[in-house]
């Protein structure tokens, strides 16, 4: 019999989905706060966790990854009275099977968790002896970089289309050849076009060749790239960059494998697998008419998305020690210790440009020390130190004077004083309400621009916005 784990502090809930879900035949359990839940399912195995988002002690979002790593694996099935866009696309990226509304009707929330039961029990039939996955130079353990590898197995497995997604510096390329190397493809070349970097008007012929007298110039055949990739994997870097028109013809070459050299007169083959990736937003840019719809659709058969560096912090020590073991290697120098002052800066630090850019601070921080034996942070880059500096000097909310001081006492304080511990939480909520409005109408709704502006955790401004009865 399976078993469903409810996290939501409301009764009520509870009694209703336990009730559901003993009709179903599968056996019902309760949690009233996050800590419980995440408690009960390492201690039991459940097939399915029902989760709030809004809990007492934080957002039910930042508890999926860890009740997915849980040996027994039950999938999380997100359960809101708030819905919103933000929060649906935050649940899947983390790894929830469903995002369903409280007020949805009790058959499509009966029909998600028969679709997850269903694929619970096909999947214990189906059961795959792991493999060890070659991952090169990845490096790091956080739960983030560890669904990735997952992903980069299920990829190599297989021969689909990929379309690897993420920031500037987060390794696109490194996984590309990852899956590359553990496919069976492996013993053929991985062939590299930065579609960035593609003159106008040579695409073509770089693509896909051309015969000699083509064009002035063509004084020689050549082969063109994607027939170099002809048993292989042909990865395009960048694949928002690829101009329109290219678009279209490649758009045939992918679905054909087939491609016709420029100046040539018959069409040639070639049997590659494709792997591409991008920083930039494709389903934006196909709305906005700069990206063909059918070529994303194509190309986005398998979508891994890569998280930045600063979502992942508990990866920037062993990308450090890595590294720096690297780069003395290449440099011939002796390796050199680290302090804890670097380390520390290090992880004070948000990195914009990601793992290239704590490479490039590495090199500098090992250049800056010269013969010395221990690195520390007067040897990181200047913005690197100045951040951490900032950061440790802490956040104040500026307030105007004509704003701090009361224009008369009855606008502050009641006709009978209350004592002050009273008055000061009774402001401090107020004061709490009023930044929280202002916070929602400056962000624009949007979670990801709120928690930048404020510096709050996303558990606890959710917390807040519970507490202050207010929704984003």
């Amino acid at each position: 019999m399976e078993k469903i784990l409810i996290i939501d502090d409301d009764q009520g809930i509870y009694t209703t989905l336990g009730a559901m879900i003993r009709r179903m035949g599968c056996e019902a359990f309760w949690s009233k706060t996050l800590s419980q839940g995440l408690a009960a399912v390492k201690q039991e195995n459940y097939d399915v966790v029902l989760l709030d988002v809004q809990m007492p002690d934080g957002c039910g979002l930042d508890l999926i990854t860890d009740i997915r790593r849980v040996p027994s694996e039950p999938e999380v099935i997100i359960m809101t009275g708030f819905g919103n866009s933000n929060g649906a696309e935050i649940a899947v990226k983390s790894g929830a099977w469903d995002y369903i509304q409280k007020n949805a009707s009790p058959k499509d929330i009966t029909l998600s968790l028969k679709q997850v039961l269903d694929f619970r029990r096909e999947k214990s039939q189906c059961r795959v002896t792991p493999v060890a996955l070659n991952v090169g130079s990845i490096v790091g353990e956080s739960p983030a970089l560890k669904a990735c590898f997952d992903q980069v197995a299920r990829a190599a497995a297989g021969d689909a289309n990929v379309l690897i997604s993420g920031e500037t510096g987060t390794g696109k390329e490194v996984f590309a050849r990852a899956i590359h190397a553990n496919s069976a493809r492996a013993k053929a070349s991985l062939v590299v076009v930065d579609c960035a970097a593609l003159p106008g008007t040579l695409v073509e012929s770089l693509l896909f060749g051309h015969e000699k007298g083509a064009y002035t110039g063509a004084d020689t055949t050549r082969e063109g790239l994607v027939a170099q990739a002809d048993g292989g994997t042909l990865f395009l870097d960048e694949v928002g960059e690829m101009p329109l028109d290219i678009q279209k013809v490649f758009l045939r070459v992918l679905q054909e494998h087939k491609f016709r050299p420029v100046g040539a007169r018959q069409e040639r083959a070639s049997d590659f697998r494709l792997i591409a990736a991008t920083n930039r937003d494709l389903d934006r840019m196909t709305a906005e008419g700069h990206f063909r719809e059918d070529l994303l659709y194509r190309i986005r058969t398998i979508d891994i998305r890569l998280s930045p560096l600063r979502e992942r912090t508990e990866d920037i020590n062993p990308l450090v020690f890595h590294y720096l073991a690297r780069i003395c290697e290449r440099n011939r120098t002796g390796f050199k210790g680290v302090s804890s002052d670097f380390l520390e800066t290090l992880n004070r630090y948000s990195w914009p440009g990601n793992v290239r850019e704590l490479i490039c601070a590495l090199e500098t921080a090992l250049s800056n020390a010269g013969p010395d034996l221990t690195l520390i942070s007067r040897h990181l880059p200047q913005n690197i130190r100045l951040h951490a500096i900032q950061q440790g000097l802490g956040r104040a909310m500026p307030m105007a004077l004509d704003q701090a001081a009361p224009a008369s006492p009855g606008e502050v304080f009641p006709a009978a004083l209350t004592t002050f511990k009273a008055f000061r939480r009774a402001a401090l909520e107020k004061a709490e309400k009023q930044y929280l409005y202002a916070l929602v109408q400056a962000s624009g709704n949007n979670v990801d621009n709120a928690l930048r502006i404020s510096g709050l955790s996303r558990s606890r401004f959710y917390e807040l916005l519970k507490q202050h009865k207010m929704t984003l």
